[in-house]
Protein backbone atom coordinates (compact mmCIF):
# COMPACT_ATOMS: atom_id res chain seq x y z
CA UNK A 1 0.00 0.00 0.00
CA UNK A 2 0.72 3.36 -0.79
CA UNK A 3 1.39 6.38 1.85
CA UNK A 4 1.75 9.70 1.57
CA UNK A 5 4.02 12.23 2.77
CA UNK A 6 1.67 12.81 5.91
CA UNK A 7 1.06 9.05 6.72
CA UNK A 8 2.82 9.56 10.01
CA UNK A 9 0.91 13.20 10.67
CA UNK A 10 -2.51 11.16 10.19
CA UNK A 11 -0.93 8.66 12.79
CA UNK A 12 0.03 11.10 15.64
CA UNK A 13 -3.48 12.73 14.84
CA UNK A 14 -5.10 9.13 15.38
CA UNK A 15 -6.45 9.57 12.26
CA UNK A 16 -8.47 5.95 11.33
CA UNK A 17 -6.20 4.39 8.46
CA UNK A 18 -7.92 2.22 6.16
CA UNK A 19 -7.07 1.21 2.20
CA UNK A 20 -8.35 3.49 -0.01
CA UNK A 21 -7.42 3.61 -3.88
CA UNK A 22 -4.35 1.36 -2.93
CA UNK A 23 -3.18 4.32 -0.37
CA UNK A 24 -3.52 3.97 3.44
CA UNK A 25 -5.84 6.85 4.06
CA UNK A 26 -7.14 8.64 7.22
CA UNK A 27 -10.91 7.70 7.04
CA UNK A 28 -11.80 10.23 9.93
CA UNK A 29 -10.29 11.58 13.17
CA UNK A 30 -13.04 12.83 15.46
CA UNK A 31 -15.88 11.49 13.60
CA UNK A 32 -17.79 11.82 10.60
CA UNK A 33 -20.75 13.90 11.79
CA UNK A 34 -18.64 16.33 13.91
CA UNK A 35 -15.93 16.46 10.46
CA UNK A 36 -18.68 17.20 8.11
CA UNK A 37 -20.30 19.77 10.48
CA UNK A 38 -16.90 21.35 10.89
CA UNK A 39 -16.26 21.59 6.51
CA UNK A 40 -20.24 23.37 6.36
CA UNK A 41 -19.90 25.40 8.97
CA UNK A 42 -16.03 26.18 9.65
CA UNK A 43 -13.02 25.14 8.28
CA UNK A 44 -11.50 21.70 7.70
CA UNK A 45 -8.31 20.19 5.82
CA UNK A 46 -8.13 16.60 3.95
CA UNK A 47 -4.90 15.20 2.30
CA UNK A 48 -6.09 14.09 -0.72
CA UNK A 49 -2.08 13.86 -1.89
CA UNK A 50 -3.66 10.65 -3.18
CA UNK A 51 -4.98 12.14 -6.06
CA UNK A 52 -3.11 12.12 -9.20
CA UNK A 53 -1.11 14.30 -11.80
CA UNK A 54 -0.63 14.42 -15.00
CA UNK A 55 1.28 17.10 -16.89
CA UNK A 56 0.54 17.49 -21.07
CA UNK A 57 2.63 20.19 -22.54
CA UNK A 58 3.66 20.63 -26.61
CA UNK A 59 1.60 22.12 -29.56
CA UNK A 60 -0.77 18.98 -29.65
CA UNK A 61 -1.50 19.18 -25.85
CA UNK A 62 -4.63 21.18 -26.46
CA UNK A 63 -5.60 18.95 -29.30
CA UNK A 64 -4.76 15.66 -27.38
CA UNK A 65 -6.84 17.08 -24.56
CA UNK A 66 -9.50 17.73 -26.90
CA UNK A 67 -9.50 14.61 -28.47
CA UNK A 68 -10.07 12.78 -24.99
CA UNK A 69 -12.16 15.28 -22.98
CA UNK A 70 -15.95 15.51 -23.25
CA UNK A 71 -15.33 18.65 -22.06
CA UNK A 72 -14.65 22.22 -24.77
CA UNK A 73 -11.13 22.74 -23.00
CA UNK A 74 -10.50 25.36 -25.95
CA UNK A 75 -12.46 28.19 -23.90
CA UNK A 76 -9.79 28.33 -21.01
CA UNK A 77 -7.25 30.47 -20.21
CA UNK A 78 -4.57 30.37 -17.91
CA UNK A 79 -5.44 30.37 -14.71
CA UNK A 80 -8.91 28.59 -14.97
CA UNK A 81 -9.57 25.14 -14.37
CA UNK A 82 -12.37 22.79 -15.67
CA UNK A 83 -14.05 19.99 -14.52
CA UNK A 84 -14.33 17.21 -17.87
CA UNK A 85 -14.63 13.54 -18.50
CA UNK A 86 -12.89 10.89 -20.24
CA UNK A 87 -15.14 8.99 -22.80
CA UNK A 88 -13.86 5.14 -23.69
CA UNK A 89 -14.05 3.21 -26.75
CA UNK A 90 -17.52 2.75 -25.73
CA UNK A 91 -19.09 5.76 -24.34
CA UNK A 92 -18.23 5.00 -20.41
CA UNK A 93 -16.18 7.02 -18.63
CA UNK A 94 -12.59 6.34 -18.10
CA UNK A 95 -12.27 9.06 -15.41
CA UNK A 96 -14.03 11.99 -14.14
CA UNK A 97 -10.87 14.89 -14.21
CA UNK A 98 -10.00 18.38 -13.38
CA UNK A 99 -7.89 20.38 -16.29
CA UNK A 100 -5.70 23.43 -15.50
CA UNK A 101 -4.82 25.44 -17.88
CA UNK A 102 -0.71 26.55 -16.86
CA UNK A 103 -0.07 28.38 -20.07
CA UNK A 104 0.01 27.86 -23.66
CA UNK A 105 0.38 25.03 -24.62
CA UNK A 106 1.03 23.44 -20.86
CA UNK A 107 -1.72 21.77 -18.99
CA UNK A 108 -2.43 19.81 -15.65
CA UNK A 109 -4.76 17.05 -15.81
CA UNK A 110 -5.95 16.44 -11.67
CA UNK A 111 -7.26 12.91 -11.75
CA UNK A 112 -8.84 10.00 -9.26
CA UNK A 113 -6.20 7.96 -7.21
CA UNK A 114 -7.46 4.63 -7.80
CA UNK A 115 -7.33 5.40 -12.21
CA UNK A 116 -3.82 7.27 -11.96
CA UNK A 117 -2.26 3.72 -13.92
CA UNK A 118 -5.31 3.47 -16.06
CA UNK A 119 -5.85 7.04 -17.00
CA UNK A 120 -1.79 7.09 -17.89
CA UNK A 121 -2.38 4.10 -20.39
CA UNK A 122 -5.58 5.74 -21.94
CA UNK A 123 -4.21 9.01 -22.43
CA UNK A 124 -0.71 7.86 -24.02
CA UNK A 125 -2.81 5.43 -25.94
CA UNK A 126 -4.49 8.82 -27.77
CA UNK A 127 -1.37 10.25 -28.00
CA UNK A 128 0.08 8.11 -30.20
CA UNK A 129 -1.57 10.32 -32.70
CA UNK A 130 0.01 13.31 -32.18
CA UNK A 131 3.70 14.32 -32.26
CA UNK A 132 4.75 17.73 -30.44
CA UNK A 133 4.08 16.41 -27.05
CA UNK A 134 5.05 15.49 -23.21
CA UNK A 135 3.41 14.01 -20.82
CA UNK A 136 4.57 13.61 -17.38
CA UNK A 137 2.84 11.78 -14.62
CA UNK A 138 4.06 14.03 -11.66
CA UNK A 139 1.60 12.01 -8.90
CA UNK A 140 4.22 10.48 -6.86
CA UNK A 141 6.19 13.58 -6.07
CA UNK A 142 2.67 16.21 -5.65
CA UNK A 143 1.16 16.31 -2.46
CA UNK A 144 -2.24 18.31 -2.43
CA UNK A 145 -4.24 19.52 0.49
CA UNK A 146 -7.99 20.65 0.45
CA UNK A 147 -8.80 23.13 2.41
CA UNK A 148 -13.03 23.67 2.87
CA UNK A 149 -15.79 25.51 4.64
CA UNK A 150 -17.15 29.02 4.78
CA UNK A 151 -13.83 30.24 7.28
CA UNK A 152 -11.00 29.06 4.34
CA UNK A 153 -10.35 32.47 3.11
CA UNK A 154 -9.91 33.59 6.85
CA UNK A 155 -7.36 30.87 7.51
CA UNK A 156 -5.35 30.93 4.80
CA UNK A 157 -5.02 34.50 3.61
CA UNK A 158 -2.56 35.13 6.50
CA UNK A 159 -0.42 32.57 4.44
CA UNK A 160 -0.05 34.20 0.96
CA UNK A 161 -0.30 38.20 -0.52
CA UNK A 162 -2.80 36.43 -3.05
CA UNK A 163 -6.04 37.82 -2.22
CA UNK A 164 -8.30 34.60 -2.17
CA UNK A 165 -11.50 36.56 -1.15
CA UNK A 166 -11.05 37.72 -4.91
CA UNK A 167 -10.46 34.44 -6.31
CA UNK A 168 -13.42 32.93 -8.75
CA UNK A 169 -14.61 29.38 -8.49
CA UNK A 170 -12.79 27.21 -10.79
CA UNK A 171 -10.05 29.51 -11.10
CA UNK A 172 -5.88 28.88 -9.64
CA UNK A 173 -2.83 31.24 -8.97
CA UNK A 174 0.58 30.28 -8.72
CA UNK A 175 2.73 32.14 -5.97
CA UNK A 176 4.17 31.63 -2.79
CA UNK A 177 2.20 30.02 -0.17
CA UNK A 178 3.17 29.25 3.38
CA UNK A 179 6.96 30.64 2.30
CA UNK A 180 6.63 27.84 0.02
CA UNK A 181 7.93 29.11 -3.93
CA UNK A 182 5.48 27.87 -6.78
CA UNK A 183 2.75 26.62 -4.94
CA UNK A 184 -0.76 26.35 -6.90
CA UNK A 185 -3.44 27.62 -4.80
CA UNK A 186 -6.75 26.22 -6.46
CA UNK A 187 -10.67 28.05 -5.56
CA UNK A 188 -11.95 24.24 -6.20
CA UNK A 189 -13.07 21.49 -4.11
CA UNK A 190 -15.85 18.87 -3.95
CA UNK A 191 -17.28 19.68 -0.68
CA UNK A 192 -19.68 22.67 -1.83
CA UNK A 193 -18.31 24.79 0.97
CA UNK A 194 -16.35 26.27 -0.53
CA UNK A 195 -12.88 27.03 -0.01
CA UNK A 196 -9.22 25.62 -1.66
CA UNK A 197 -7.41 23.37 -2.96
CA UNK A 198 -2.97 23.50 -2.84
CA UNK A 199 -0.78 21.87 -4.60
CA UNK A 200 3.34 21.67 -3.48
CA UNK A 201 6.04 19.19 -4.34
CA UNK A 202 6.15 16.69 -1.54
CA UNK A 203 9.03 18.20 0.55
CA UNK A 204 7.12 21.14 1.70
CA UNK A 205 3.87 19.57 2.41
CA UNK A 206 4.18 19.11 6.20
CA UNK A 207 5.08 22.56 6.45
CA UNK A 208 1.82 23.42 4.72
CA UNK A 209 0.30 21.50 6.81
CA UNK A 210 1.75 22.70 10.39
CA UNK A 211 1.49 26.40 8.56
CA UNK A 212 -1.81 25.79 7.32
CA UNK A 213 -3.08 24.41 11.15
CA UNK A 214 -1.16 27.66 13.13
CA UNK A 215 -2.90 29.89 10.39
CA UNK A 216 -6.78 28.61 11.04
CA UNK A 217 -6.14 27.89 14.70
CA UNK A 218 -7.94 31.09 16.16
CA UNK A 219 -10.95 29.46 12.94
CA UNK A 220 -10.87 26.16 15.48
CA UNK A 221 -9.39 23.85 12.15
CA UNK A 222 -9.42 20.49 12.07
CA UNK A 223 -8.58 17.51 9.96
CA UNK A 224 -10.73 15.92 8.30
CA UNK A 225 -10.94 12.56 6.56
CA UNK A 226 -12.37 10.68 3.45
CA UNK A 227 -15.77 9.58 5.23
CA UNK A 228 -16.68 13.37 5.79
CA UNK A 229 -15.39 14.02 2.65
CA UNK A 230 -17.91 11.48 0.59
CA UNK A 231 -21.01 12.79 2.81
CA UNK A 232 -20.21 16.47 1.77
CA UNK A 233 -19.86 15.79 -1.60
CA UNK A 234 -23.15 13.27 -1.91
CA UNK A 235 -25.46 16.52 0.04
CA UNK A 236 -24.04 17.69 -3.14
CA UNK A 237 -24.93 15.53 -5.62
CA UNK A 238 -21.80 15.14 -7.04
CA UNK A 239 -20.36 12.09 -8.67
CA UNK A 240 -17.84 9.49 -7.26
CA UNK A 241 -16.06 7.59 -9.61
CA UNK A 242 -16.72 4.02 -8.96
CA UNK A 243 -19.87 4.35 -7.42
CA UNK A 244 -21.84 6.82 -9.50
CA UNK A 245 -19.98 6.64 -12.66
CA UNK A 246 -17.38 4.24 -14.33
CA UNK A 247 -16.53 2.49 -17.72
CA UNK A 248 -19.86 1.26 -18.01
CA UNK A 249 -22.12 4.62 -17.33
CA UNK A 250 -22.35 7.11 -19.95
CA UNK A 251 -21.93 10.90 -19.21
CA UNK A 252 -25.39 11.78 -20.41
CA UNK A 253 -26.70 8.94 -18.53
CA UNK A 254 -24.90 10.12 -15.67
CA UNK A 255 -26.61 14.09 -15.74
CA UNK A 256 -22.86 15.25 -16.99
CA UNK A 257 -24.60 16.37 -20.18
CA UNK A 258 -23.12 20.18 -19.22
CA UNK A 259 -19.58 19.03 -20.34
CA UNK A 260 -20.38 17.09 -22.93
CA UNK A 261 -19.72 19.72 -26.20
CA UNK A 262 -20.83 18.09 -29.48
CA UNK A 263 -19.19 21.50 -30.85
CA UNK A 264 -15.96 19.44 -31.29
CA UNK A 265 -14.77 15.99 -31.65
CA UNK A 266 -13.83 13.61 -29.28
CA UNK A 267 -13.36 9.90 -28.21
CA UNK A 268 -16.86 8.33 -29.16
CA UNK A 269 -18.63 11.98 -29.49
CA UNK A 270 -20.91 10.39 -32.54
CA UNK A 271 -21.93 7.83 -30.27
CA UNK A 272 -22.59 10.11 -27.06
CA UNK A 273 -24.69 12.59 -29.86
CA UNK A 274 -26.69 9.54 -31.16
CA UNK A 275 -27.43 8.63 -27.32
CA UNK A 276 -28.47 11.97 -26.93
CA UNK A 277 -30.49 12.59 -29.95
CA UNK A 278 -32.58 9.26 -28.90
CA UNK A 279 -32.66 10.08 -25.45
CA UNK A 280 -31.31 7.68 -22.52
CA UNK A 281 -32.71 3.96 -21.22
CA UNK A 282 -31.48 4.99 -17.57
CA UNK A 283 -30.61 7.92 -15.61
CA UNK A 284 -29.07 8.78 -12.33
CA UNK A 285 -31.06 10.34 -9.86
CA UNK A 286 -31.30 11.82 -6.54
CA UNK A 287 -33.70 10.58 -3.75
CA UNK A 288 -34.66 10.89 -0.36
CA UNK A 289 -35.86 8.04 2.03
CA UNK A 290 -39.34 8.92 3.52
CA UNK A 291 -39.60 5.99 5.53
CA UNK A 292 -37.32 4.56 7.91
CA UNK A 293 -33.69 2.75 6.60
CA UNK A 294 -30.13 4.26 5.18
CA UNK A 295 -29.87 3.44 1.72
CA UNK A 296 -26.14 1.83 0.52
CA UNK A 297 -24.07 1.03 -3.19
CA UNK A 298 -25.54 -1.62 -5.08
CA UNK A 299 -29.54 -1.91 -2.72
CA UNK A 300 -31.63 -2.66 -5.59
CA UNK A 301 -34.35 -0.05 -6.58
CA UNK A 302 -38.15 -1.07 -6.91
CA UNK A 303 -40.99 0.25 -8.30
CA UNK A 304 -44.52 0.14 -6.67
CA UNK A 305 -44.97 -3.40 -7.31
CA UNK A 306 -41.11 -4.49 -6.42
CA UNK A 307 -40.10 -4.60 -9.94
CA UNK A 308 -36.27 -4.04 -10.04
CA UNK A 309 -35.82 -0.60 -12.06
CA UNK A 310 -32.62 0.81 -10.85
CA UNK A 311 -29.64 0.29 -8.77
CA UNK A 312 -28.50 2.53 -5.45
CA UNK A 313 -25.05 4.08 -6.40
CA UNK A 314 -24.20 6.03 -2.90
CA UNK A 315 -26.09 6.64 -0.36
CA UNK A 316 -26.37 7.77 3.60
CA UNK A 317 -27.46 9.42 6.20
CA UNK A 318 -27.21 13.24 5.77
CA UNK A 319 -25.59 14.59 8.76
CA UNK A 320 -26.84 18.50 7.43
CA UNK A 321 -30.09 17.33 6.21
CA UNK A 322 -30.81 14.45 8.91
CA UNK A 323 -32.53 12.33 6.79
CA UNK A 324 -31.16 9.20 4.29
CA UNK A 325 -30.73 10.40 0.88
CA UNK A 326 -29.06 8.61 -2.22
CA UNK A 327 -28.28 8.38 -5.50
CA UNK A 328 -28.78 5.58 -8.21
CA UNK A 329 -30.06 4.45 -11.66
CA UNK A 330 -33.17 4.14 -12.87
CA UNK A 331 -35.04 3.68 -15.82
CA UNK A 332 -35.88 6.92 -17.90
CA UNK A 333 -39.85 6.22 -17.39
CA UNK A 334 -39.25 6.18 -13.49
CA UNK A 335 -36.74 9.19 -13.10
CA UNK A 336 -39.01 12.31 -13.10
CA UNK A 337 -38.67 14.25 -9.95
CA UNK A 338 -41.29 13.25 -7.70
CA UNK A 339 -42.07 9.95 -8.41
CA UNK A 340 -42.38 7.29 -5.62
CA UNK A 341 -39.78 4.90 -5.81
CA UNK A 342 -38.89 1.68 -2.84
CA UNK A 343 -35.67 0.53 -2.13
CA UNK A 344 -34.68 -2.78 -1.15
CA UNK A 345 -33.39 -2.20 2.36
CA UNK A 346 -32.85 -6.03 3.29
CA UNK A 347 -35.75 -6.89 1.18
CA UNK A 348 -38.00 -5.06 3.06
CA UNK A 349 -39.35 -2.14 0.09
CA UNK A 350 -38.58 1.14 2.16
CA UNK A 351 -39.88 4.46 0.46
CA UNK A 352 -38.52 7.33 -1.22
CA UNK A 353 -39.11 10.24 -3.37
CA UNK A 354 -36.80 11.38 -6.17
CA UNK A 355 -35.61 14.64 -5.87
CA UNK A 356 -34.17 17.32 -7.38
CA UNK A 357 -30.14 17.64 -6.61
CA UNK A 358 -28.34 18.89 -5.04
CA UNK A 359 -29.79 18.05 -1.67
CA UNK A 360 -27.96 20.83 0.13
CA UNK A 361 -27.90 24.15 -0.57
CA UNK A 362 -24.94 26.25 0.66
CA UNK A 363 -26.47 29.48 2.41
CA UNK A 364 -23.18 30.96 1.72
CA UNK A 365 -23.08 30.71 -1.98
Amino acid sequence: MKKTALNDTHHTLGGKMVAFAGYEMPVQYAGVNHEHEVVRNAVGVFDVSHMGEILIQGKDALPLIQKISSNDASTLSPGKVQYSCMPNNTGGIVDDLLIYMMSENDYLLVVNASNIQKDWDWINSIALDYLDLTITNLSDIISQLAVQGPLAVKSLQKLTTINLADMKYYTFEIGEFAGIPNSIISATGYTGAGGFEIYVQNKYIKQLWDAIFEAGKEYNIEPVGLAARDTLRLEMGYCLYGNDINDTTSPLEAGLGWITKFTKEFVQSDLLKIQKENGVTRKLVGFEITDKGIPRHDYEIWDENQQLIGIVTSGTMSPTLKKAIGMGYVTFEKSTIGSEIFINIRNKPVKAIIVKTPFYSNPNS
